[in-house]
């Protein structure tokens, strides 16, 4: 199977982590939607232009980093599942991966590309972004107080979700004021899924922002 994704994406590293979790083997396109020509390339392969995408040997090819989660569970059984096979653990993580996405990713995301440019200021959608984040936050402080992991001690889709956006909120809304979360993070740069994402896109991130403050 293949895997595009770009190395700076949230939700590619979603992905990746979910992939290392489960000690697959797979083979990987980087895709840069900044590049016209990249992108034209890579619409020829799904239309709708947004990493990540898996493109299974056989089979349909799957978007969305959940669902591409999900398909990983049903299709390696043998590997760690991220998604509980018990409905009410099942469900629990279902949620939590949804808040992520939502509450925490998409608002850094947010305050991100505003931050460096990519986004025009829009103080309206800023402070909306820093409301959800205030509250997704204090909602992750409270459940990491007696647990490792976001829904529980096991590592789930939900931390897959949930750990991306947090190296770039350092940048754009940090949490150093909430222990249990910083305590989170600092578990999260340790788990070998995560550290071999870190590998890649870290330098990348900071060749990135060397060149941004050069410019400036």
């Amino acid at each position: 199977m293949k895997l595009y994704y770009f190395p700076l994406s949230t939700y590619s590293q979603k992905t990746l982590i979910a992939l290392h979790e489960k000690g697959l083997a797979f083979d990987t396109e980087i895709v840069n939607l900044a590049s016209a020509e990249s992108r034209a390339a890579y619409e020829q392969v799904y239309p709708i232009g947004k990493v990540p995408y898996l493109k299974p040997e056989t089979g349909f090819g799957l978007p969305e980093s959940t669902a591409i989660i999900e398909y990983l569970d049903e299709t390696f059984p043998d590997t760690p599942r991220l998604v509980p096979l018990d409905r009410e653990a099942a469900r629990q993580v279902r949620f939590s991966d949804r808040m992520c996405d939502l509450y925490v990713d998409n608002p850094v995301v947010e305050l991100l590309f505003q931050k460096i440019g990519f986004r025009p200021v829009n103080e309206d959608d800023a402070a909306r972004a820093r409301k959800y984040l205030s509250a997704a936050f204090a909602n992750m402080e409270q459940r990491l107080s007696n647990q490792d992991w976001l829904t529980g001690n096991a590592f789930t889709m939900a931390d897959c979700a949930a750990i991306p956006p947090l190296f770039y909120a350092q940048f754009v809304f940090p949490f150093n004021d909430r222990p249990a979360l910083s305590r989170y993070w600092q578990r999260a740069q340790q788990r070998p899924s995560y550290a071999k994402v870190m590998s890649e896109f870290v330098p990348i991130w900071e060749q990135r922002m060397a060149g941004a403050r050069s410019d400036s």
